[in-house]
């Protein structure tokens, strides 16, 4: 994607192909929005990290918006740390329609599961998941289960 003087990049990258830039600018993203915005109090990086997918729209260099995909276990993969550094433009949703159409083929899955935040889940419903939970507390916020059934 391109706009006037900027260029707009979809990445899916193992952890093992990520520039130390790109590791950093998506360690700068995250710290962001779940610490110092949302003041979350929660292990931000853990091992997950290096078996995920990364998924990150890159503007000039910077992330501005992210999430990770992995596989909890045979065909059903979570898609979690969704974040978005500009609301309103699209980023967003441009970023989940790219992982769910990357979960489908890179992990051939049954079904995709987010945890989340209560406050996101039309958005997540527009994207044609479901929730499966009552709402519940996760790192200080509250969550809900969805999930999305793929052909």
């Amino acid at each position: 994607m391109t706009r006037e003087d900027v260029t707009v990049t979809l990445n899916f990258k193992t952890f093992g192909e990520l520039s130390t830039a790109e590791l950093f600018e998506i360690v700068r993203s995250r710290f962001a929005i779940f610490v110092l915005e949302q003041n979350m109090h929660c292990p931000e990086f853990d091992d997950t990290d290096y078996t995920a997918l990364h998924g990150f729209l890159e503007e000039n260099g910077t992330v501005m918006a992210y999430l990770r995909l992995f596989e909890t276990e045979a065909g059903v993969v979570k898609i979690g740390r969704v974040l978005s550094l500009v609301h309103g433009k699209g980023l967003g949703r441009t970023m989940m329609q790219a992982a769910i159409e990357k979960a489908k083929a890179h992990f051939a899955c049954r079904k995709i599961v987010v945890h989340a935040q209560k406050r996101a889940e039309g958005f997540y419903e527009k994207l044609g998941f479901e929730t499966l939970t009552e709402p519940y507390m996760e790192d200080g916020v509250l969550h809900v289960t969805m999930e999305l059934q793929t052909p």
